[in-house]
């Protein structure tokens, strides 16, 4: 087995950015009950500054959840990490995660400022939130779309600052996997105290490459990945945690330590919670993704079933590969549920039911 990846999971912050898509107290304390089961690594329970209701649910799931780190997201500013801190504070081995853009559209477009006030106001937040714990993230928001020498100037600062997690997000969703798992490259290549820090990613859906993105740069070096259960999140969403694991476990080159079989419950608690159902060709967890109707495809599966399926049901707890007849099914997909159901037949007599 090879190197760990850490995973992150932002479900309850960023996935419930999603429209409409909102759980209550009750609901965030039972999914991240279960994601402890899951074995995640870290879970971002909200941005506390952002409302009262998101600041109780974070200090809720922060004083009564342990096995997992548990953090809180806020941005650049002194107000935002001291009630982060005052939500989190009882929690185990508490995170402040703390962001600000890179990109020169957001720097003259959102923030109105110069890559200098930037940098300064990156170091300053980063310092103050090192006041209130060892364990401090930084994003460089719209990473993906920035300057990367610029990228690696702030880094590098933020890890003097006392930054130990760096997490570069592909906010808008816009990269390639390959141009993305240079950018990774190039970090690691440029940053010069990069080994005093883990490199984490966040990607976005938008052009339906998160999954895609998310490979590409732990393949590349990153050591850690943000995801959400169901690939929730604003616009077209994050990575899904669901597949990224799955890979995880297939690919033998990286590991993770989430428990595959939990996740369809885990999938289905967050669409009900949600209120997002999971389409049936959902990958991993969709409900058709073990059903097969091709007259071939059920003829080999028969002999065995790795001829057509990458993984079997019991890797992600299920147990119900399902031959369905329809136009295209074939002889041995009639005998075999005949067979099921008690009834044998000869070929010929398959063929005529055909």
């Amino acid at each position: 087995m090879g190197d760990k990846i850490y995973i992150f999971d932002t479900t309850l912050r960023d996935g419930e950015q999603s429209p409409g898509a909102s759980m209550n107290m009750h609901e965030k304390f039972l999914l991240a009950q279960q994601l402890v089961k899951l074995n995640v690594n870290v879970i971002e329970a909200g941005f506390p500054v952002a409302s009262a209701g998101d600041f109780d649910c974070v200090k809720n799931i922060a004083d009564n959840i342990r096995g997992v780190q548990v953090a809180g997201l806020a941005r650049c500013n002194r107000r935002d990490i001291d009630i982060a801190w005052d939500a989190l504070k009882k929690g185990d081995n508490p995170r402040i995660h703390t962001f600000l853009a890179t990109s020169d559209i957001h720097l003259r477009y959102k923030l109105k400022m110069s890559r200098e006030q930037m940098l300064e106001l990156a170091v300053a937040s980063v310092k103050h939130a090192r006041q209130y714990t060892a364990n401090v993230e930084f994003s460089a928001e719209d990473a993906s779309r920035s300057d990367l020498d610029f990228v690696c100037q702030v880094y590098a600062a933020v890890i003097d600052a006392g930054a130990t997690v760096l997490n570069f997000p592909d906010t808008t969703g816009y990269a390639l996997p390959d141009e993305f798992g240079a950018k990774i490259r190039y970090l690691k290549e440029n940053i010069p105290n990069i080994d005093r820090a883990i490199l984490s990613v966040h990607c976005h859906n938008d052009l339906g490459l998160a999954t895609a993105n998310a490979v590409a740069s732990l393949e590349a070096g990153a050591q850690a990945v943000s995801v959400t259960v169901n690939g929730l999140g604003e616009r077209a969403g994050n990575t899904p945690l669901e597949q990224v694991a799955v890979i995880l476990h297939l690919h033998e080159a990286l590991s993770c330590s989430v428990e595959t079989t939990r996740l369809p419950a885990l999938c289905q608690l967050v669409a009900t919670a949600s209120g997002r159902s999971i389409p049936p060709s959902q990958p991993v967890v969709g409900k058709d993704i073990f059903s097969h109707e091709s007259g071939i495809h059920c003829h080999a599966l028969l002999q065995d079933p790795r001829t057509y399926e990458p993984f079997p049901p019991d890797q992600v707890g299920r147990s119900d590969r399902r031959f369905v007849l329809g136009a295209h099914s074939g002889t041995a997909a009639i005998r075999h549920l005949l067979l099921q159901a008690g009834i044998g037949v000869t070929p010929w007599q398959a063929r005529a039911l055909k």
